[in-house]
């Protein structure tokens, strides 16, 4: 099995092959794909979808002289097993082991990291200015995807690429769907690009007089394929757009046909200039579990290659989202859900199909999202914006300028939040509550289990101003006073405490401090943080008696709830009854909800010591979640180790 890609160490052996061998690597390399995410999990549709367009850039360009931009990364598999990593596919994803997206620091043919869309083209544009301010001379090829295309990031540099006018190749992989369908009148443009019928009689003109001439016969095969794409480019009613731009079109080229693509790459790296190539796939070719059904193969865990990816018999915590979304908005018309080309990611495929007249998927358009959000507020309408912890990143300037000066009623729904595993450094959503901290007229909540999560959603419909709710990846689950008894887990209704308190699962804590050696302490915890403090504090205990002669501490839990704004009283009045207080927190350290607590500390001059547990000030890889917690002290076990030595 895998004959051929055994004998594929470096894009050069690629090059000595002929049409009927690259036409069987190219059957090796979707079984091989198939097998190996199979067992690892990672991005399958999308990677069976480009194996002939990938075999051919590297058929005709020289990677790493020539520089491939892949966007979003994801679709580069084929890329890494041309490129000498094959054998490393049984760590993909991993921790430590091979990135499901470009990486430079693994490989000198992945020129840039793309976890994130609509890069590439910017990217590649800097790179073709730097190699003619520096006189060199290599090719800069942008490989982006339809989804990618929908960025206003890619539109942007498309702009700026036809008046710099520079020497590049912009390869639009249109396989109709990005994760979901796509959306946008620009994605209806670009399916819809044909030849009119004044360039098809034109074409089939050139045609007959090219198999009429001694020359053309003998070329005519080739020739038949460049003018497909030459006359596609003359087309002003269909290609107008990217020939304003003042880039030549070519295409549609059919992306599973290698002598088809060998052949226009060839042709098209000796015209000047900036070019489009519009490249037809299959997302999916070759799996037909996979090209039947693409979405459910965007991203998969581990299955079963035979049956296929079975149906989750749990619930996710953002198919909850989208449920209690759509429950209120049975009963609430003015309520909308807003998605950046996430809906079954983030739970509003549910709501789509319930309300779709109130459903808006705005493709990958963070930034118009986010506005888009805002007028509807302006209006009376009651906008949530389900996205990304680290997708948000993007609505920054909208959310402070559009949402929060004018304190717009919008509620973002903040998936993602905390570490989010095999994605990696450009998913992790470590950032989230250090970002939103310094917004003024913002509340940001973030609820402890799946049923507090609910009860914040259906909270929200009361507040009319700017509410963010952040809660992380994966399955639902709920915390009980069934599971743990030594604490008070009420399920009071939201609406009835001020916002900004925090919930008292456990307070021994006398109302002043006295004149004893017991070890007052308060753990507070924000989020889904919870969880593994209560887990641990039975064996905390047991632990501290057994070193300190049976003798117990006093201990103060909070659940959050808040990040801010913070009931300073309520707090005040706990620090001030306390030897130690530690946080727990799903994010970096700086600025997050332990650096508020410390504030408070500080400018009341309390002699209270803090000690802020979460993630440090650097970049976390990709990896299982739970060994990347235990490498951060984050854990259970190791919460339990670090407590114990702050207040021994």
């Amino acid at each position: 099995m895998y004959e051929l890609i055994r004998g594929i160490n470096s894009p050069s052996d690629i090059k000595k092959m002929n049409r009927e061998d690259l036409t069987s690597l190219a059957k090796d390399i979707r079984k091989f794909l198939i097998k190996k995410v199979s067992t690892t999990g990672g991005h399958l549709a999308s990677n069976l979808g480009v194996v002939e367009l990938t075999l051919a850039l590297h058929k005709v360009f020289d990677s790493p002289k020539d520089k491939i931009i892949w966007d979003v990364g994801h679709q580069a598999y084929v890329h890494k097993i041309l490129t000498g990593r094959k054998n490393d596919f049984d760590s993909l994803r991993q921790f430590g082991g091979l990135s499901g997206f470009p990486k430079e620091s693994e490989s000198d043919h992945d020129i840039f990291d793309t976890g994130h869309s609509s890069t590439s083209i910017s990217v590649a544009l800097g790179l073709a200015c730097a190699r003619d301010i520096q006189k060199q001379k290599y090719q800069v090829i942008a490989v982006i995807g339809d989804g990618a295309f929908t960025g206003g990031m890619a539109l942007e540099a498309l702009n700026n690429l036809g008046y710099l006018n520079k020497n590049m190749i912009v390869i639009l992989n249109d396989n109709e769907m990005s994760i979901d369908k796509n959306t946008g009148a620009f994605s209806s443009y670009m399916s819809k690009i044909m030849m009119n019928s004044d360039t098809l009689i034109m074409k089939e003109n050139l045609d007959k007089f090219m198999n009429m001439t001694q020359i053309g016969s003998k070329i005519s095969k080739r020739a038949n394929r460049l003018t497909d794409s030459i006359f596609t480019s003359l087309s002003p009613s269909e290609c107008g757009l990217i020939d304003a731009l003042g880039i030549k079109y070519f295409g549609p080229i059919d992306g599973h046909n290698i002598e088809e693509l060998v052949e226009t790459l060839e042709f098209i790296k000796h015209v000047d200039g900036p070019k489009f190539i519009h490249v037809k796939t299959v997302k999916g070719k070759g799996y037909k579990f996979a090209q039947d059904h693409p979405e459910d193969y965007h991203g998969v865990g581990k299955f079963d290659y035979r049956v296929g990816v079975s149906p989750s018999k749990t619930r996710s915590i953002s198919s909850i989202v989208g449920i209690t979304l759509a429950e209120m908005a049975n009963y609430n018309e003015n309520i909308v859900a807003i998605t950046a080309a996430m809906p079954t990611g983030t739970g509003l495929n549910i709501f789509s199909k319930l309300h779709p007249d109130r459903y808006f998927d705005v493709g990958i358009a963070e930034q118009h999202a986010t506005t888009f959000a805002a007028g509807l507020a302006k209006a009376g309408i009651k906008p949530y914006f389900a996205v990304y912890s680290s997708f948000l990143q993007r609505g920054y300037d909208q959310l402070i300028h559009d949402v929060c000066i004018t304190s717009k009623p919008v509620t973002f729904l903040i998936d993602r939040a905390g570490l989010v595993g095999n994605d990696g450094e450009t998913h992790h959503g470590m950032f989230d509550l250090s970002y939103l901290n310094p917004i003024p007229n913002l509340t940001v909540m973030a609820p402890m289990d799946s049923q507090e999560m609910i009860d914040m959603i259906r909270f929200s419909e009361r507040i009319d101003s700017p509410l963010a709710i952040r809660y992380p990846r994966g399955n639902e689950y709920v915390l009980s006073r069934k599971d743990y008894d030594f604490c008070v887990i009420d399920r009071e209704p939201m609406d009835s405490y001020s916002i900004g308190q925090p919930q008292v699962l456990i307070d021994e804590v006398r109302p002043s401090r006295e004149a004893n050696s017991t070890k007052k302490m308060a753990i507070i915890s924000i989020g889904n943080m919870m969880k593994p403090v209560l887990d641990i504090l039975p064996e905390l205990r047991k632990e501290y008696r057994e070193s300190h002669r049976g003798k117990d501490f006093e201990l103060i839990l909070l659940n959050a709830r808040y990040l801010k704004p913070l009931n300073e009283d309520t707090y005040l009045d706990i620090l001030g009854r306390v030897d130690n207080v530690i946080t727990l927190e799903d994010n970096v350290v700086t600025g997050g909800f332990g650096a508020n607590i410390m504030r408070l500390i500080s400018e009341n001059k309390l002699d209270t010591s803090i000690d802020i547990l979460g993630i440090p000030d650097k970049f976390i890889e990709q990896g299982n979640t739970e060994i990347l917690m235990d490498e951060l002290g984050l854990s259970p076990g190791k919460i339990k180790d670090r407590i114990l030595k702050i207040i021994e």
